[in-house]
């Protein structure tokens, strides 16, 4: 059994956002096994799975990413939407636009502290599109 469906995220401001009740809101039942594929639309914001009991834990990823990829470099030449754009691009190729989880008796196989995160790296980002394909 395969199954698509395209969502959209309420929009949020930069930052790494705990979505993961989002995004079960937006998905059909879920068979008893296989396998979720979550594809984000864009090249400015990524998909991640992270510590979903402390927020520190978002502050933290924001701040290290902000220190690894810094906005206004001199080397920058895609400058034309703003300082965060460049940036928000090099984040989201390292961090990445899918995540694959898999699916038992009926639920996301998680662990216990895992969590789907929205990595948003642009300060004024609109909703962002997502694909989830179910194979089951």
């Amino acid at each position: 059994m395969f199954s698509q469906t395209e969502f959209s995220l309420h929009p949020r401001s930069r930052g790494f956002h705990l979505v993961t009740d989002e995004i079960m809101g937006k998905l059909p039942k879920l068979p008893e096994t296989g396998m979720l594929n979550l594809f984000m639309k864009h090249t400015s914001a990524a998909l991640s799975i992270n510590e979903n009991a402390d927020p520190d834990v978002q502050t933290d990823m924001a701040h290290i990413f902000d220190r690894l990829i810094r906005e206004k470099e001199s080397y920058y030449v895609h400058t034309l939407e703003g300082d965060d754009d460049m940036p928000a691009h090099a984040k989201s190729s390292i961090v990445g636009v899918s995540l694959n989880i898999p699916i038992t008796k009926g639920c996301l196989n998680l662990g216990i502290w895992q969590g789907i995160y929205l990595c948003e790296f642009r300060e004024h980002a609109k909703s962002r599109k997502i694909v989830a394909t179910i194979i089951g």
